[in-house]
């Protein structure tokens, strides 16, 4: 059986120069809240794919997925030309383990997140399972520039639904707003900014955390929780923090 199968981009959504959201039908494939697939497109008559995390949650209508166009990358400048009704590949073989099933009990999570790498959060916080095992969740979201906050619509949408059990706290890093925190999201955890924002204590005898972003984020939140006494999670060892780099 092939691993590729063909799709049919739905939709192009522009956000900004540099980011897009691809809605894409295709046959159904079986996938877990928080992983990723690899999209894919002929090129000279090489197929050449790239691994994207879903944002959408299994059993939708139609895949999403976004991303960033990379300087000189053979695909996602590719991608971003993408019309309604062009053709695409998707892979069948889901991949990844930032996936609830990898993340210990506890009666908060934690969500930390830069730029495109909200996708696979986006894609669990629309499935019932971390309501139904988390009294609290906390999404932070960090970018450079606030129109950069691609997602902050169905943020703010997911706030209404589930009241006080779920709150997000944009971080916009390189222009002063009204409305973000701003710098890093290490530095806020380090300074306690995030949870006064949060209006909560992180404590590892109750709290759970999942980041995904660049290399530089995670490393420096990992290190800043492990000073609080937070342990990375593992499957030899159970801990408080399960990771993925974006990239």
């Amino acid at each position: 059986m092939s691993e590729w199968v063909a799709g049919e981009v739905i939709e192009n959504i522009i956000w900004t120069e540099q980011l897009h959201s691809l809605k894409i039908r295709a046959e159904s494939i079986n996938f877990v809240a928080g992983q990723y697939t690899r999209l894919a497109l002929d090129v000279d008559g090489v197929r050449v794919a790239r691994p994207y995390s879903f944002v959408n949650a299994p059993g939708a209508q139609y895949l999403e997925f976004f991303f960033n166009s990379v300087p000189g990358g053979p695909l996602s400048n590719r991608l971003m030309a993408k019309k309604a009704g062009d053709s695409i590949w998707v892979s069948n073989k889901a991949a990844g383990f930032l996936t609830l099933s990898e993340v210990p009990e506890g009666k908060e999570l934690l969500l930390l997140a830069t730029g495109t790498a909200i996708g696979p959060f986006l894609s669990i916080l629309n499935t019932v399972e971390p309501w139904e095992r988390f009294d609290r969740i906390v999404m932070a979201y960090a970018v450079r520039y606030a129109n950069e906050l691609c997602y902050r619509k169905q943020l703010d949408v997911l706030q209404e639904l589930h009241g006080s059990q779920f709150s997000w706290i944009p971080f916009v890093s390189r222009e002063p707003t009204d409305f973000a925190l701003p710098g890093r999201i290490p530095s806020a955890l380090q300074e306690g900014v995030l949870e006064q924002r949060a209006g909560m204590r992180f404590d590892p005898a109750q709290s759970q955390v999942m980041i995904c972003g660049n290399p530089h984020m995670v490393k420096d939140s990992l290190d800043a929780l492990k000073a609080r006494g937070f342990e990375k999670n593992l499957r030899r060892k159970a801990g408080q923090v399960t990771v993925e780099r974006y990239w």
